[in-house]
């Protein structure tokens, strides 16, 4: 029986998760249970590398987000689903690969002059935020992932993990395999107030939205400023609230379009309408939070769970890694 070929992802615990979060990662994470050999790891390190001055809150946030993951679906029997930095051998083979990686090839990542200007304000020009590609690269590399699901914005630095597995392999002799990126299929949401959603603007759903208050953000969303009165003709191409049609109304899109186009339906219907959905995709991830708030107990035998799974794989890893490196 051929084994399945191993996928690796992850995300930063930086707060609960939002719709954004779902369709850009959780979504296609949640096809890849059965089929692949799954590894999701909360990188609690990684948000470390731009909120050190603000670590108080991380704890809390890594166990919001293994809820989040389980309420929507993340089955443990199918995947493993653990803590970074719990995997000591993540941080080991982290500095050993400093020592063969460029300065230089870390410099050159696009994300890394771009976020110390948009990130102006946090003491970030760090070893560990100029390093954060090669921390990246370690926690691939750890479990030997073939695969990782990705967004096209991170492709540059899973390209520089595949240099740096094509650098050690070519110094020390084959042991990693090149990781290959799946992209994910991203259904794109803005936030409610048109400019892309995320905790940092304040115009997030969340994933453990209760329905009442979804249902009044989305009353709020913004939608086609020209258009001043219900018969107006609106352009739904700029209307945030017809964004989230696309993804929770498929079967009525085109009609919304149609209708909006002609003025023959009202912003306030049509976002009743939208409410009516969204509150149907949200309540059953509500209600499994809600069962997982009542057994904290068990969120941390997954996580334990899971460290169990990985914890084998990486020091076999970092036992290979010394060897082949003469340590």
């Amino acid at each position: 029986m051929t084994a399945k070929q191993r996928v690796m992802s992850g995300m930063r615990p930086t707060g609960r998760l939002h719709l954004g979060n779902y369709f850009g990662a959780l979504d296609s994470w949640l096809k890849l249970q059965g089929k692949y050999e799954c590894f999701h790891s909360i990188v609690d390190w990684h948000a470390l590398t731009t909120a050190y001055q603000e670590s108080e809150d991380i704890k809390d946030n890594i166990l919001q987000m293994a809820i989040d993951w389980l309420s929507v679906g993340l089955d443990p029997n199918k995947s493993a689903i653990y803590v970074q930095s719990r995997v000591k051998e993540i941080a080991e083979l982290h500095l050993l690969l400093s020592m063969i990686v460029p300065v230089s090839w870390l410099e050159r990542c696009p994300t890394y002059k771009d976020q110390l200007v948009q990130l102006k304000d946090k003491e970030i020009a760090t070893y560990g935020f100029l390093g954060y590609p090669n921390l990246m690269a370690s926690d691939i590399l750890i479990c030997k992932a073939s695969i990782v699901p990705v967004g096209e914005d991170q492709l540059p630095h899973l390209e520089l993990a595949r240099e740096i597995v094509r650098r050690f392999n070519f110094l020390y002799g084959e042991t990693f395999p090149e990781p290959q990126a799946l992209l994910n299929d991203v259904k794109v949401l803005p936030g409610l107030d048109g400019r892309k959603m995320s905790k940092s603007y304040g115009n997030t759903i969340l994933l453990s939205e209760d329905p009442e208050s979804a249902r009044k953000k989305i009353s709020m969303m913004i939608t086609d400023p020209a258009r001043i009165k219900k018969d107006d003709p609106g352009h739904p191409d700029i209307c945030s609230v017809f964004a989230f049609h696309k993804v929770f109304s498929p079967d009525i899109v085109q009609e919304r379009e149609r209708e909006c186009k002609a003025g023959q339906i009202g912003c306030v219907q049509c976002k009743r309408q939208l409410a009516d959905n969204v509150v149907a995709f949200l309540e059953p991830i509500y209600e499994r939070r809600k069962e997982l708030e009542k057994n904290i107990d068990y969120v941390h035998d997954v996580l334990d769970d899971g460290y169990n799974k990985i914890k084998p794989i990486a020091q076999k890893t970092i036992e290979e890694v010394r060897t082949k490196m003469g340590l």
